[in-house]
Order: structure tokens, then sequence, then C-alpha cells
């Protein structure tokens, strides 16, 4: 299948967040501790120094990376990159690549240099590229809205058609689950994430599995494709860390992200980020590289 690709959204270093109706517009660059910090900047590889440019590759999921109503880029990552890009002296390019099992990929071939996406960590991933753990998440299930097949847990998913996005935590979740059933899940593997909820939506699939905040957000608030959907606040599966991805051969970008990301945190612009997209009791206190092996094994 062909790769589609947006065109970027750049993200100029003194640029406000666009506003959207579901989060209060903040101005980026007034935030604390979002302020050019020469000894990060000093510290990217030369290539990055000389270009001035920092190529983001993201795709859909609410609230961290979705369109809005204008098109544009929006949510946290599209905040946090911007931020980043004030702190390291960079202009921003975030282009949605259109779906999650094309963003490994892309930052394995250095089309793009860094993803940020949403992307749950676990120690497979950290053996093909480096994973800055910047938020925690966790797995649930979502359904048609009032949940009409009376879906409880992974277990209620046997003998069931359940939606998975191709290349994804979650899709190695639903296959182990289904090894565990007398009668197997139906496994609907589709490639982009706005597709598989569809795909729920129109009862083609009775379900997915999908990251917490994603669910939730995209539910509570109806928006896009998650109209007409219901998320399972009560399954909670898999805690664990999001992550953004670098390769692996490019520590000096991996490590000035982390620091600037940490400064984010310590100095509290990380956290109302966090807060505007409703997702602060998801915030990390440290910003850790490699890290899903710490998290429990569920």
């Amino acid at each position: 299948m062909a790769l589609v690709v947006a065109a970027p959204l750049v993200i100029s270093p003194s640029r406000a967040a666009e506003p959207t109706p579901a989060a209060a517009a903040i101005d980026i660059a007034k935030l604390p501790g979002v302020v050019l910090t020469p000894k990060l900047a000093d510290a990217l590889p030369a290539s990055l120094k000389s270009s001035g440019v920092l190529k983001v590759a993201t795709d859909l999921t609410p609230p961290i990376s979705f369109h809005a109503d204008d098109g544009g880029l929006v949510g946290i990552d599209a905040d946090l990159a911007e931020a980043i890009g004030i702190i390291l002296g960079l202009k921003i390019e975030m282009t949605d690549v259109g779906a999650g099992a094309a963003i490994v990929p892309a930052i394995l071939s250095k089309r793009f240099d860094i993803s940020m996406s949403g992307i749950n960590d676990d120690p497979e991933l950290e053996k093909q590229v480096d994973v800055i753990d910047y938020m925690y998440d966790a797995t649930t299930i979502m359904t048609i809205k009032d949940n009409p097949l009376g879906i409880r847990g992974m277990a209620d998913l046997c003998g069931k058609r359940v939606a998975v996005p191709v290349g994804t935590f979650q899709a190695r979740l639903v296959d182990a689950a289904s090894a565990r059933c007398s009668t197997p899940i139906e496994i609907l593997s589709i490639p982009k994430m706005p597709d598989v909820l569809q795909a729920v939506r129109t009862g083609r699939a009775d379900a997915t599995v999908n990251g917490y905040a994603t669910s939730v957000y995209t539910t509570q608030n109806q928006i896009g494709k998650g109209k007409g959907l219901e998320a399972l606040a009560d399954v909670r599966l898999a805690v664990g860390y999001l992550g953004m991805l670098t390769a692996k051969d490019n520590p000096q970008l991996r490590d000035a992200v982390t620091a600037a990301l940490q400064q984010m945190v310590d100095a509290g612009a990380y956290g109302s980020i966090m807060t505007r997209w409703g997702l602060g009791p998801l915030a990390v206190t440290t910003v850790k590289v490699n890290d899903a092996a710490s998290m429990p094994v569920e």
C-alpha cells in the first residue's frame, strides 16, 4: 500500500498553538521553561544545527496528535514539538505519515529525525530505535456506543471481530488474548487508526483495543471517527509509557530532546500542556529513555 504523506505542519519557534474547541488556547512560547537554551542547542548533531529544521513524524491519535477543523495538526505532540523547537532553536516540520505502522520505518530510513505520535514503548521496540518515554498510558477496549454486546474485558472478545492497527502494541495484545480463547478472536488488521474506529462504528468489527488516553478522549469529546463509540473506562490494561522515537545512531538528538522535555517538566510547561488536553494524570515526573522493562508485566 502506498504511503500517503500529508503536507507538513511547519511550526516556527515563535508561533502560539492554534486554539481548538477541545482545549483552551495557550501561548506555548510564554510557558515556563520554554526558552532558547544554548547549552542544549549546542549539543545537537552538526547536521541539525546546519539545517535548523527538525523533521517530526506523527499519526492521528487524539488528543496526542490530530487534525483540527481547519486541517492543522494539534494536540499534545504539536504543543510539545513547538516547545522543543523553541528550546533547541529549531524550526519544526511535523508530518502526518498516515499510519502508525509507518512510524518506525520512517525513523530507520532517516526520512524523519524523530517521531511524536504516542507510540507504546516496549522492549521489542527498543531493539530497533531509542524511545524517549514522555508520558504514561494504558490500553482499553472501544465498542459501539452503549456497548450492546456487553463486553467487559479481553476474555469477552473471544469469538468476536476485533479491529486493530497494523504493527502496534495493541495488535500484539489482541493476538496474545486470542491464543487464550477457546474460540479465537477474528482479528481485522487495518493500517490506519481512523479506519479501525470506522470499522467499529459501521459494525464491520465488534470492538477495537486502543490506547487508553486516545480512546477516552475521542469518545468523551465525540470527535472524528470516535463519534458513536464508547471507551470502556474501567478497563485499564498494560500500563506503560508512550514514547518519542529516534534512531539509535543519533544519541545527540535523543539526549537533547530528553533534556528539553525534562526542563519543561521541572519548570511546569509540560504539566500545562498535559492539563490543556485533559491528560494531567498521565504526566511523568522524570523523562526516561528505553525504560519499558521497568513497567509491570501484565
